[in-house]
């Protein structure tokens, strides 16, 4: 089955209803969104030459166009590559070649302009033709949908292959665990659409619900707070650090969420007193998931009821947990040994679900690695309480996640060892109020040589991505290490939290 299908069936279905927005101005109605997917599929296959199986990359912000692309690569058997806009245009680059992607969408068509072997197409260039509209091309569940590139800890992103069956699996959970879809809210893409925001678009097509791209293109208080009051039945995904800075603009404004109906928060650790705040002020509009590339935006979840529940002796707990195995996962805690663990104990988050990707894009190490006995290993610490809630303890070690984006020490560690005056680095996260944690550089110079903090952060800045450069720079003499050569990650934390 293709994904596309369900597009295509929403727009025959209800062909007038209101479905793509941008701001509070209506842009499609699924009948125009279909034959823009039509269109511009027609244009793929015989102007660019994409046929099934091939990539397609889009490297832009969220659009209203992004919709329509995603589904024309699926109508014609392609693979869509979404790439964060937030990425620096190097790490992009080397994305889309490992992908061997044949196009690439980007805001302005000139990201790649001096690689000769990129080519590259503005996402608002108009389509040229009117292609017939006609069904999508039949996929079956085990092919690949969506190549989402996620860091790993030990060097290059690798390529999450996520097939169309996991992308229905995905959805089925979201409409049975998360939030029930209806056609009268309005999915609002304030996170990026490359993530899980983009993901959670399918649902929403399925009942020909509407689909919102802010004016703004990401994420603005007070854009959300007036689109609520103007459209009404807002649905969105947040990180924990934009439900914060929404619930501090919403105190300063007096609104109350009066127009949003569901905020599904993740991507992060959501702090018991930030929670308590926004359930105080918007009521129960909450919903928690928890979840990760390889298992997309699917592993567990704590709906609105189970959120704002005060009458359970533990609802306290149950609050700070990540909810209950979603309908279609089933979770395993896993010790050391690969022996499961009685409730209460801690040790490795494990996973089973026709949601779990087909793997890892051409790297069978590392899915093998990954994938053992057909379950997951998430590389998180956590528990299983009595009653199957989840708890993580730790998440996969070194990680740091900021602004509900997760950063992997490595490649900033890397980027900044190949400075000419830099001997040792470690990275590690710093709490940080607004944004959960920072990035902080540990730096040991060569003898002999001289940098400072602005030097290096204009040599990452020529690197990576922004959000991945240290926000602070502590020079020291020597790393702790362990008898292995190690670096002791735990002393650094130590010293930053003394």
């Amino acid at each position: 089955m293709n994904i596309a299908n369900w597009l295509y069936q929403s727009a025959l279905s209800w062909p007038e209803r209101p479905a793509v927005f941008e701001g509070e101005r209506v842009l499609q109605t699924y009948r125009e969104l279909l034959q823009a997917v039509c269109d511009r599929a027609a244009e793929l296959s015989s102007r660019f030459g994409i046929e099934p199986g091939d990539r397609v990359a889009i490297f832009a912000k969220n659009a209203p166009e992004y919709i329509d692309i995603l589904h024309a690569c699926w109508c014609i058997g392609a693979i869509a590559v979404p790439v964060n806009a937030k990425l620096h245009p190097k790490e992009a680059e080397w994305i889309i070649d490992n992908a061997g992607a044949r196009l690439v969408y980007t805001d302005d068509g000139r990201q790649f302009a001096g690689n000769d072997s990129i080519r590259e197409i503005r996402v608002a260039d108009p389509v040229e033709g009117r292609a017939p509209v006609t069904a999508p091309a039949m996929r079956d569940r085990d092919d690949v949908a969506w190549l989402f590139y996620t860091s790993g800890t030990t060097g290059r992103p690798k390529g999450v292959m996520i097939t169309h069956g996991n992308l229905v699996s995905m959805s089925q959970c979201y409409a049975i665990d998360v939030d029930s879809p209806r056609a009268e809210d309005h999915m609002l893409y304030a996170a990026p659409m490359s993530h899980g925001a983009g993901l959670y678009m399918l649902p929403q097509i399925r009942v020909a619900g509407r689909h919102v791209v802010p004016a703004s293109r990401g994420f603005d208080c007070d854009e959300i707070i007036s689109l609520a009051k103007t459209c009404g039945n807002l649905v969105f995904f947040a990180a924990p650090t934009m439900v914060k800075r929404l619930i501090t603009a919403s105190r300063q404004a007096g609104f109350r969420g009066e127009g949003i109906r569901t905020i599904i928060y993740g991507g992060g650790p959501m702090y018991a007193n930030d929670i308590d705040e926004a359930l105080e002020l918007y009521g129960p509009r909450f919903a928690q998931i928890y979840g990760q590339g390889e298992t997309p935006m699917t592993i567990s979840a704590l709906p609105r009821d189970l959120v704002a529940d005060e009458s359970h002796p533990r609802w306290r707990d149950r609050r700070s947990s990540v909810g209950i195995a979603q309908a279609c996962v089933s979770i395993r805690i896993l010790g050391p040994d690969g022996e499961v663990l009685r409730p209460n104990e801690t040790g490795e988050i494990c996973v089973k679900s026709p949601t779990v990707m087909k793997g890892y894009w051409r790297n069978e190490q590392a899915t093998a690695e990954a994938i053992r006995d057909g379950w997951l290993r998430t590389g998180d610490l956590g528990h299983l309480d009595e009653d199957g809630f989840l708890y993580l303890t730790d998440r996969s070690k070194d990680v740091i996640i900021s602004g509900g984006t997760n950063i992997y020490p490595r490649e900033v560690e890397e980027v900044l060892l190949r400075h000419p005056a830099v001997f040792e680095v470690a990275v590690v996260g710093e709490p940080e109020p607004e944004w959960g944690e920072q990035v902080v550089a540990f730096v040991v110079i060569k003898p002999g040589q001289t940098v400072g903090p602005d030097a290096l952060e204009a040599w990452c800045r020529q690197e990576i991505a922004s959000f991945k450069k240290p926000k602070r720079y502590i020079f020291i003499d020597e790393l702790p290490k362990n008898s292995y050569g190690k670096v002791v990650k735990t002393e650094l934390r130590k010293r930053l939290s003394a």
